[in-house]
């Protein structure tokens, strides 16, 4: 036996690296058999093996786009290019983080045929027991899983008590209660794509303390309480996926029920019963009638269920006292299984791990989990046993919770009592570690540039221009990706510029306030070259405060305002060739007071900003001609920071700004909707508008909070990575 696979048993690759650290390919051209193929590595049209969750960078002739695709040789054989993870970072590069549950994939040539090759994405499942040989430091590789708790994007608005059902990838939650002493009932829907949230149907009967069972395209949401007042209803509603309809009533008007099951197969359980005492009722749904099941044998409400209605789990919560609050709040000891028909006593969760409050469970009954209370606590069941979960990020009381998967679940809003929450946090059992997205302070800029202040470039070579203080500003500051450097000078002092570029060395800057000439708007046009800036040919119409979008040789200069005292007053459209600004139709909508932009000349995008009238959350997209509305903001703000780069017409992010007070939501769009992502960590307005180039990266840089800062944030989205661990002698 000579090689490691032989004296193993079973297959290692090696990697210069872990498996899960960054991959750079270096991808040429050569001729082989009389026409051109890649070669990966020296290799010719090597077989790739692209794990899931890890990330992997090539670079490539520009004569050549590489491209992937489901289908041999892509385009070439009436397939089509890939694009899930994969960005095209210029004319020679591209990356690709390799979603969990990516098909195998071929790359290709998008401009000849037969240059490509195989590029296999094995499963989490098969690379647990895949072994690697890291040949730096000659050690051994292996996949372990890991199980943990990560943050996910807050919803748009805060509530206790609401009610969640779906998957990690498709939730859904509705209802709940504002914070006492109002605590009025909400009857707001949002749904969750596994990155953010985004506004729903509405309720037709407002109320909280309430269950969710289903999925997001079909789900029914029953019973507890409405109002101020601890309210008690047997109202019952379906969703759609779009819309609420209410049905036929519960038998019993019960608060603080549990569920589990679908749409058309549900199971509802115990709960609080007026006055004063805890029920044991049992109902059943068939998608039309609730009719009466078998009685649980002890009378509990607030616990935890999962499953289904003929195999579910029940535990957790509290049992045979008064209604919370009132006194004597005995936790649930025992666990409950339903098999359709019959009940059985289980062992005690509580035993194991106290989940002291309004328990939530996920997952099957024989594959749970339970989580909730003041505690961070969460517990697992296997159908026999309970045993101890990991720890939640932070302690998460009366949420919205979902998914039949124990290994993929997540929990939203809610938050100990009194107060409320917003936000979400994910369970995820797997051999891929995530990291979840999150803005974090970063270097501060090295002067105050005030407010509204001009913006170009991407997260790792961006320029921030301008701004509006004590006086007009015409520093120029460069970003590295870890740094500020002072740059050569803007030609006019002045606040409210648009600006638009891929990189901080190739900007372009027009319109604005001129200190020289305070409240009068400017026609203004300048480029930026890394060092200096230099004046071009002047806008059409003088004008601050509206969109940018675009690179410095194609761009688009939208809305704004004209006058002093009449903010948003424009939907004028001026297109740039390069040399000259020209004025094209109109857009068919007023538009100012620094909304955002994202996009190209041929595929923008803007959104939110300033009608003349209020603040809007409104999305148009340009395709060189005409202007189409999109989906709206889930928070209309101006004075927003947006950004997107080539691709931002359908992945565009926003931050910031004033919804009538200052801001912290970020927010994503993906072409159709806008999703909520996690928040600033301190609100503001005015910050430099436009810096990043994809939904994972982006800057926001000064500002005001009300105070004018200089203090830089910055976004980071969600990733994934193979749990790769070590293997020693011990």
């Amino acid at each position: 036996m000579t090689t490691y696979s032989e004296l193993i048993g079973k297959r290692v690759e090696t990697f210069e690296n872990d498996p899960n650290t960054n991959v750079t390919y270096t991808v040429t051209v050569a001729s082989s058999d009389g026409a051109n193929r890649y070669f990966i590595d020296g290799v010719q049209q090597k077989q790739l093996r692209l794990y899931e969750g890890s990330t992997y960078i090539f670079n490539y002739p520009s004569a050549h786009p590489f491209k992937f695709s489901t289908t041999s040789d892509g385009s070439h054989n009436s397939g089509s290019e890939y694009t899930t993870g994969v960005t095209h970072n210029s004319s020679t590069q591209v990356t690709i983080v390799v979603a969990t549950g990516a098909p195998n994939l071929f790359y290709y040539c998008s401009s000849h045929s037969g240059m490509g090759g195989r590029a296999n994405t094995p499963t989490q499942t098969s690379v647990q027991s895949q072994m690697w040989f890291n040949s730096s430091n000659s050690s051994f590789k292996t996949v372990t899983n890991i199980e943990a708790w990560s943050a996910g994007a807050n919803t748009s608005n805060s509530k206790q008590r609401p009610g969640g059902c779906g998957t990690q990838t498709a939730g859904l939650i509705c209802g709940g209660f504002n914070a006492p002493p109002n605590g009025a009932a909400f009857d707001g829907t949002e749904e969750y794509n596994g990155i953010g949230w985004a506004s729903g149907g509405t309720l037709n009967t407002a109320r909280g303390n309430t269950k969710l069972v289903g999925i997001q395209t079909a789900a029914v949401y029953f019973g507890q309480g409405g109002g101020s007042s601890p309210g008690y209803t047997g109202v019952t509603e379906e969703y759609n996926g779009s819309a609420w309809t209410t049905v036929n009533p519960m038998i019993n008007a019960v608060n603080y029920r549990s569920g589990c099951g679908v749409e058309n197969a549900l199971l509802a359980t115990a709960g609080n019963y007026p006055p004063t005492n805890r029920a044991n009722f049992n109902e059943e749904y068939d998608g039309a009638n609730w009719t009466a099941g078998t009685a649980t044998p002890q009378r509990q409400s607030s616990q935890g269920q999962a499953g289904t209605l003929t195999a579910a789990i029940n535990s957790f919560g509290y049992t045979n006292s008064p209604i919370p609050g009132t006194g004597g709040d005995a936790e649930n000891a025992i666990s409950l299984e339903y098999d359709g028909s019959n009940w059985t006593t289980g062992p005690n969760g509580n035993g194991v791990v106290p989940i002291s409050g309004y328990a939530m469970g996920s997952g099957t009954q024989t594959d749970a989990i339970f989580a909730g209370g003041p505690p961070t606590n969460s517990c697992k069941y296997d159908g026999t046993t309970f045993t101890v979960g990991p720890a939640l990020g932070i302690a998460q009381d009366s949420a919205a919770h979902g998914s039949t998967s124990a290994s993929a679940t997540w929990i939203a809003q809610g938050s100990p009592v009194p107060t409320i929450g917003s936000r979400t946090q994910e369970f995820n059992k797997g051999s891929v570690a995530i990291t979840a997205a999150a803005w974090a302070s970063a270097t501060a800029m090295p002067r105050n540039h005030g407010e509204h202040i001009g913006g170009a470039g991407s997260a790792a070579d961006g320029l921030a221009f301008g701004g509006e203080g004590p006086s007009n500003y015409n520093y120029t500051e460069e970003w590295n990706g870890s740094s500020w450097t002072a740059g050569g000078n803007y030609p006019f002092s002045g606040e409210s510029i648009m600006g638009c570029g891929l990189t901080g060395t190739t900007a372009l800057a027009f319109g604005g306030i001129n200190n020289s000439s305070p409240g009068v708007r400017q026609t203004v046009s300048a480029k930026y070259d890394g060092s200096a800036w230099t004046t071009t040919n002047s806008l059409p119409t003088a004008k601050r405060a509206g969109q940018g979008f675009g690179i410095n040789t194609a761009a688009v200069a939208c809305g704004g305002d004209t006058s002093p005292g009449t903010p948003g007053g424009l939907n004028t459209v001026e297109e740039w060739d390069g040399t000259n600004w020209a004025a094209v139709p109109n857009a068919p909508f007023l538009k100012g007071n620094m909304g955002g932009g994202a996009g190209t000349l041929n595929a923008g995008l803007v959104f939110g900003g300033y009608t003349g009238t209020a603040t809007t959350g409104t999305t148009y997209a340009y395709d060189g001609t005409n202007w189409t509305a999109g989906g709206a903001m889930n928070t209309g703000r101006n004075q927003v920071n947006g950004w997107g780069g080539p691709a931002g017409q359908t992945a565009a992010m926003c931050a910031g700004g004033n919804d009538g007070s200052l801001s912290a939501a970020t927010e994503g769009y993906d072409g159709t909707s806008w999703s909520t992502r996690p928040n600033l960590g301190t609100a503001r307005q005015g910050s430099a508008n436009g810096i990043g180039t994809s939904q994972t990266t982006g800057v926001q840089a000064g500002g005001a909070d009300p105070s004018y800062v200089t203090t830089v944030e910055e976004f980071s989205g969600s990733t994934e990575s193979l749990n790769v661990e070590t293997l020693t002698q011990s």
